[in-house]
């Protein structure tokens, strides 16, 4: 797609976006005004939290609950008072950042947390014709990259590894790592006893006898009103570590090749004399903040990087129980794991354990535990700063339309040939992207079976990321999300409830159907292919769409995975040391980019074992998901 030559700028007289202010973007701003930019605007949703000050530099502990993207410029204001500075709290995704709002910039700059926002800013500079500058990092890793439209490869041209999903039987059934056992006791147990009563999940079986079915089977969940919270807490700690462990044990085909779990009830780990001990610490925990209540405080213990056995794993699940009944009973129905609420973490992290422990599985410290449950990448602030002033970089080569020196650059963990940082040429635009190429998609789709809000929430919003879309069959409008006229919204209501071969104008195979996002300014052209039967485990969608980049899957993404249970971002690239050619080459998951001539490396060897990944994840924590039918337990990201 040929696009117009930018004209040259210079930075005195340039006009940044920055969306993002939150790792790299606290970076990024303190070095665009130490470099001369004088008119940066800055969108960032959040406010300032306390895990963020180890960071995120701009920040202090008084600024905690404040706007990131307002404390920020106020804080650069104050070593660079006469440029300036618009923050805008709020969600790049809003009606107000349309195509017009960004056609004033010169270049926008990305320093997001999340795929489907950073998809949203790319077709946004696509539509304004604005050159965009991606990063990310996780740890010591790192990159930014170059889109231009017509020039460059567009932020979508290229598959991105799926976040690392868990399917729901091995997460209730047979864990066989730590990262299954934080699973379940965050999105499983925590959710049941402190989130949603309503909701039902494998934590409810009380019995594999016709018993379980009955109407007056007691919930064990439920309290009752006389009953003491130490009770309880030994009820439900009997219940999920002890009952249900020995209802899986009686299925011995599941077994036959699997470590057998032990059952763990709270007597035999703890005295009566130690449980009393649990409900008699009151006075070590008086704390008016709510988030400061600990369950470690009660029962004096200091070092979250020790690793609990399994008596004191014990003593905290009962403590941090009854402390959530006590001194937080109103917040009970409503909650939500947070990696900033000590007594959560704490909670999640006895209860992983003692899982861990009846599976055969080592026990992990506190610390690490919060790392997995919050899918926290422990962040590295040198890193950022290196992105940050790499996206600088390349924000000037774009200003000076400098085309022949723009790179694409990886930051590494470890030096590959006296290499820390790899810049590589940016690719062309890949002609099948349906983003900024404009190919054709092609559905496979049961068109007597699917209804068009199984279309819309699967393909559309999920797979596509349109935000307000609008669909069409030839002339005829099937939906329209958004601000839609009164005496349409029952239309096109009931259009999503009929089935595609049963709409106003049927959706059959051969069908092309057109879907447009009218904020982002995207069209996407989709033929439509029937097909009677799909196989329920691998295309539990009931569709399959070729032709997008598809997201690099679990599977052939298990030997990259980060360690700590952090979901995968988007962008993944292996440096590769070719025998061949005696060059360094970085291998995306599509095909090879070489790199610059000037970059004198010779390599001798090409075995598997030199191999360097590089897995760039967001600068922000991600949540890990469950992969199953139980919509009920799938998170999505914090927004």
């Amino acid at each position: 797609m040929a696009s117009p030559p930018f004209s040259s700028c210079s930075v005195k007289d340039a006009k940044v976006l920055m969306v993002g202010a939150g790792g790299i973007g606290c970076e990024l701003l303190k070095t665009l005004a130490l470099s001369g930019f004088p008119d940066i605007h800055i969108i960032d949703m959040d406010t300032i939290e306390v895990s963020n000050l180890n960071r995120q530099f701009l920040f202090r502990q008084s600024h905690v609950g404040q706007s990131k993207a307002k404390v920020a410029r106020d804080a650069v204001l104050k070593f660079r008072p006469h440029i300036n500075i618009t923050p805008y709290h709020a969600n790049v995704k809003d009606p107000e950042f349309n195509v017009d709002f960004f056609k004033q910039f010169n270049v926008v700059l990305n320093g997001l947390d999340n795929l489907d926002a950073r998809r949203h800013v790319n077709r946004l500079c696509l539509a304004a014709n604005v050159p965009l500058v991606e990063s990310g990092t996780t740890g010591f890793l790192g990159q930014v990259t170059v889109h231009v439209k017509g020039r460059t490869e567009c932020y979508e041209c290229q598959p991105k590894p799926a976040p690392k999903t868990y399917p729901v039987c091995t997460i209730t059934s047979t864990p066989s790592k730590f990262v299954h056992c934080v699973v379940w006791a965050k999105d499983l147990l925590f959710a049941k006893l402190f989130g949603d009563k309503n909701q039902e999940n494998d934590l409810n079986v009380r019995s594999s006898d016709g018993a379980s079915s009955s109407e007056n089977v007691e919930d064990v969940f439920e309290r009752r009103k006389d009953e003491d919270i130490d009770q309880y807490g030994r009820k439900i700690f009997d219940h999920v570590f002890g009952y249900n462990i020995e209802l899986a044990l009686s299925n011995e085909e599941t077994w036959k090749n699997r470590h057998r779990p032990k059952p763990i009830y709270s007597k035999d780990v703890l005295s009566d004399e130690l449980a009393q001990q649990n409900g008699n610490l009151e006075k070590n925990n008086v704390c008016d903040d709510e988030l400061s209540v600990s369950a470690m405080a009660s029962l004096g213990m200091k070092n979250p990087q020790d690793i609990w056995s399994i008596r004191e794993n014990s003593r905290i699940f009962l403590e941090a129980l009854r402390l959530f009944f006590t001194k937080r009973e109103k917040e009970i129905g409503n909650l939500g794991f947070d990696k900033d609420d000590q007594l959560a973490v704490e909670f999640v992290t006895s209860a992983a354990n003692i899982r861990a422990a009846s599976f055969g599985i080592p026990l992990h410290s506190l610390f690490e535990a919060k790392g997995i449950a919050g899918n926290i990448v422990h962040a590295v602030a040198t890193t950022n700063a290196v992105i940050a002033g790499l996206i600088v970089i390349e924000a000037i080569k774009v200003l000076q339309n400098d085309i022949k020196n723009y790179r694409m650059t990886y930051c590494l963990e470890h030096p590959s040939r006296n290499m820390l940082l790899m810049p590589v040429e940016p690719f062309e635009p890949n002609k099948s992207c349906y983003v900024c190429s404009e190919t054709p998609l092609s559905l496979e789709i049961n068109t007597n079976r699917s209804k068009l809000k199984d279309f819309v929430e699967k393909i559309v919003k999920a797979k596509l990321g349109m935000n307000l879309p609008l669909i069409m069959c030839a002339s005829n409008l099937l939906y329209e999300a958004g601000d839609v006229e009164d005496d349409m919204i029952a239309i096109y209501e009931a259009n999503l409830e009929k089935v595609l071969a049963e709409l106003p104008s049927p959706v059959t195979g051969g069908t092309m159907l057109t879907v447009e996002d009218m904020q982002q300014e995207f069209v996407c052209n989709i033929n439509i292919k029937h097909r009677e039967e799909f196989d329920e485990e691998k295309e539990p969608d009931g569709m399959v769409l070729s032709g997008w980049t598809q997201p690099v899957s679990a599977a052939e993404n298990k030997d990259k995975s980060v360690g700590n249970g952090a979901s995968p971002s988007d962008a993944l690239v292996t440096a590769v040391e070719s025998e061949k050619n005696d060059e360094i080459t970085v291998v995306s998951t599509l095909k090879k980019r070489k790199l610059p001539e000037e970059t004198d490396i010779s390599c001798a060897d090409a075995e598997a074992k030199h191999q360097k990944q590089l897995e760039v994840i967001d600068d922000e924590d991600d949540l890990v998901m469950l992969d199953g039918d139980l919509d009920s337990f799938k998170k999505r990201k914090l927004s």
